[in-house]
């Protein structure tokens, strides 16, 4: 009975053995899944940027509207008998 209590203590130290400090041991799972997390996170970052992208193409592809939209904020553009107002903001003064 000695022998096979002290054969069980002995494969069960080993098994823990392997568990904690061989390869594949728990410490680096920890590691590797919290890798997983941070990775699937900027997957999610990505997979929304990548939808407001798509309906953007969407929407340019769709009309002249928002191509129009976009040529007036970025390129400045004016159609033919309009006149271009440019607002400046006073500066205001300090009390």
């Amino acid at each position: 009975m000695r022998i096979l209590l002290t054969l069980l203590l002995i494969l069960f130290a080993s098994l823990q053995y392997r568990l904690w400090f061989g390869s594949n041991n728990l410490p680096e799972n920890w590691q590797l899944q919290q890798k997983i997390d941070a990775q699937q996170v900027s997957n999610n970052q990505l997979e929304q940027r990548n939808q407001l992208l798509l309906e953007e193409i969407a929407d340019l592809r769709g009309g002249i509207e928002a191509v129009e939209e976009r040529a007036r904020n970025e390129l400045g553009m004016i159609k033919p008998n309009e006149q271009f107002f440019r607002v400046i903001p006073s500066p205001t003064a300090a009390p």
